[in-house]
């Protein structure tokens, strides 16, 4: 991805420091347990705390930090400028969420964020979490490699932002209290197809103007597979349970990522609720 020299977010923050990370039995083996049970929706409160003296190691220098960083700063102004561009067609105006970097921990509205859960959006504060070493969780662990596979995960994390603002978050998320969890399950893997989908939109309009390199849509489409429900089973050593499923297959991820890179509009965005009872409106038509 063409990223350097080009305009930084001004919606960049710092967290601070949120106290000691959670180690199970310490080393990358524990940080992949915590890491896999958190993309697979689990709550990682539920699981048992074991002390630790290992020291958390930095996978990467403080140079290499700052480039990731200063690469998640120009990857999020870019969607700035899409969901922008994107709302206006439909006369409404886009909210800018912002992104808050941090080592180790920090406190989020949504409660302690975590290095070893991986990036994620918290609707209560408006603010996508991620510590810019996941991108190495991300190449060495789940083989999705490339500077675009980064940039993937956090047009996913917007996707959320954008559900937010469209009001899909705030009427589906109640339904997690009145269904039972295998039902909701299938709410939960529409959200995050859709997020997947808004992730292909953004990468269609940034290829528009020009950023990308070849390869960079292939990058996106390996790590959407690469973190699908039923590998990431796989690799934690379960049996592969539909029924669990919180974010959809393999197959599932990579092909909302292409359908949004096809079709990169709203209208298309919300086929992923079909066959569902309940069906978030779409009230902003052109």
């Amino acid at each position: 991805m063409k990223w350097q020299g080009r305009r930084k977010s001004s919606n960049v923050q710092r967290g601070k420091s949120g106290g000691a990370p959670l180690m199970f039995g310490g080393g990358i083996g524990g940080i992949v347990i915590l890491l896999i049970y958190f993309l697979l929706g689990g709550d990682p409160s539920s699981l048992p705390q074991q002390s630790s003296s290992t020291n958390y190691e930095q996978s990467q220098s403080s140079e290499e930090q700052a480039m990731l960083e200063d690469f998640l700063s120009v990857v999020l102004a870019d969607n700035e400028d899409v969901w922008h561009e994107k709302f206006k067609e439909y006369d409404v105006e886009y909210t800018e969420p912002k992104m808050t970097l941090f080592n180790q921990t920090t406190q989020s509205g949504c409660g302690l964020a975590q290095s070893n859960m991986g990036p994620f959006y918290c609707p209560l504060d408006q603010i996508v979490y991620i510590d810019a070493s996941f991108y190495n969780d991300l190449k060495n662990t789940f083989g999705a490699e490339g500077d675009f596979a980064f940039a993937y995960v956090l047009a996913h994390e917007i996707g959320h932002h954008v559900q937010n603002q469209l009001n899909i978050l705030g009427q589906v998320q109640p339904l997690r209290q009145e269904l039972p969890e295998a039902e909701y399950n299938k709410y939960s893997v529409a959200m995050e197809l859709q997020a997947d989908y808004f992730a292909g939109l953004f990468a269609y309009y940034i290829q528009e103007k020009g950023y990308l390199d070849q390869g960079d849509i292939e990058e996106a489409m390996n790590a959407a597979a690469s973190i699908g429900d039923d590998r990431i089973q796989k690799m934690s050593g379960q049996e592969v349970n539909a029924d669990s499923f919180t974010h959809g297959t393999s197959r599932q991820r990579k092909n909302a990522f292409d359908q949004g890179f096809n079709y990169h509009d709203l209208e298309h965005a919300m086929q992923f609720f079909d066959g569902l009872k309940y069906q978030p409106e779409f009230q902003y038509k052109r």
